[in-house]
């Protein structure tokens, strides 16, 4: 018998991270900030200043804005939504914007109406505008999350004030989280209760996976991999998440079901597992399941690491695909439980060096790696407790991968962050 509470904590933490976006969510956070503000001003501005984040910098500086027409940066994002936002519309805020829009805002930037300056911040994910025109003042204030706005004041009155703090806007109880109890989860839970969530995963997902494999976008990655190696489930799986990747960063205006605030991780976490069920004919009830425990445990992972690090996401996403997999095939909880700490033995330490094309062959290298993860566990092998940083039980060692992620890599984000900058 499922347990109630956890039934209902874990569809409100769905419901709260599988969410459409269209492209890089950082710059659509950018986006989504501009056309909040731009409400609450009223009008056009005519001088905007972006406080941004070393973290937000680094994810927004070389991918291309969906539904742009190419364009890049901070500066493009912001400007995007003041003009054609629609911030009803959140993580697709740019799916209205018309041809006018563009030519305004490019317009607008060739005037230097935007200007962004480092926000020194120990937030991860922090974003502060300010939007001028005439004597008249808009500040906006984000945090932790991609739209979750803490602050709102014009002309230094607070309009709008939150006193979230990290993990404070989600409404579901997280500490429930565990390997075991998102496998008790994935077995039991009513297929009525998930479907239609996990329908849209399988529809947005998969369809920017295909543009990947159909489109041009940056190195065509899926179709090479596809191509050169030995044809096979594994090689399929990772040609199609990376393709989709590819595309998302390449300013592809499709829609992707987010995971832990990245399409990446949301794509990294559904698309490998996706394949792996439609090759194998495995039927769409079990695919469901694998899916709820792919995307609860992607969730659970970051939430020791964060929305925004030096850890890569990719890793934890792949990471979950891996034991998804395992979970779908029939594996027991001790095979699931060794999927994991077969990845998180072997590709800790990859770094986040910014969102942009070459995040999709690292989803690639990630997957192999949680296929070779895979197909120890199922043969019996595991690293043991105590080789490296692996712990006695898997939560463990997920807690101690999200501490390093987190707390022992903030160095290094700052470095890697410096190094981009200059």
């Amino acid at each position: 018998m499922m347990n109630e509470r956890i039934h209902d904590e874990f569809l409100k933490i769905l419901a709260e991270e599988l969410i459409p976006a269209m492209g890089c969510t950082e710059p659509i956070a950018l986006a989504y900030a501009g056309a909040r503000a731009r409400e609450v001003l009223g009008c056009l501005p005519d001088r905007v200043i972006a406080y941004c984040s070393g973290n937000m910098i680094k994810n927004v500086r070389c991918v291309t804005i969906p539904n742009s027409e190419n364009m890049v940066g901070i500066e493009a994002g912001v400007m995007l939504g003041i003009v054609g936002g629609n911030a009803s519309k959140c993580m697709e805020v740019l799916e209205d914007l018309t041809d006018e829009d563009r030519k305004t805002a490019a317009a607008m930037l060739r005037d230097g109406v935007c200007t962004v300056e480092y926000l020194d911040s120990e937030i991860p994910l922090h974003i502060i505008l300010e939007l001028h025109k005439d004597a008249s003042v808009v500040t906006l204030e984000i945090r932790y999350d991609h739209t979750n706005i803490t602050k709102i004041t014009k002309d230094e009155e607070v309009i709008f004030s939150s006193d979230h703090k990290e993990g404070g806007c989600s409404l579901a109880d997280r500490s429930l989280l565990s390997v075991d109890n998102i496998k008790d989860f994935a077995d039991q839970v009513p297929l009525k209760d998930i479907h239609e969530l996990l329908d849209r995963v399988i529809i947005h997902n998969m369809n920017i996976a295909y543009e990947g494999m159909a489109g041009s976008y940056g190195l065509g990655i899926g179709k090479i991999i596809k191509e050169s190696y030995p044809d096979g489930v594994a090689v399929r799986m990772k040609a199609y998440a990376a393709a989709g990747s590819e595309a998302r960063m390449g300013g592809c205006d499709m829609p992707v079901m987010i995971n832990s605030g990245s399409g990446n991780q949301g794509i990294a976490s559904s698309v490998p597992v996706i394949v792996y069920a439609r090759e194998n004919n495995i039927c769409q009830e079990r695919l469901y399941r694998a899916l709820a425990f792919s995307s609860l445990l992607t969730i659970y992972q970051k939430e020791f690491i964060g929305k925004l690090s030096a850890f890569c996401g990719a890793v934890s996403a792949s990471c979950a695909s891996g034991a998804a997999i395992t979970y779908l095939v029939g594996g027991t909880l001790e095979q699931i439980k060794n999927t994991i700490g077969n990845v998180l033995a072997n590709i800790p330490g990859i770094i986040c060096d910014g969102a942009k094309i070459s995040c999709a062959a690292k989803i690639a290298t990630s997957l192999d790696a949680a296929m070779m993860a895979h197909y120890l566990a199922m043969n019996g092998r595991a690293y043991q407790a105590d080789s490296g940083i692996l712990q006695e039980d898997a939560g463990e060692t997920i807690s101690c991968v999200g501490y390093i992620g987190k707390e022992g890599m903030k160095q290094t984000d700052k470095e890697i962050i410096k190094i981009m900058l200059q």
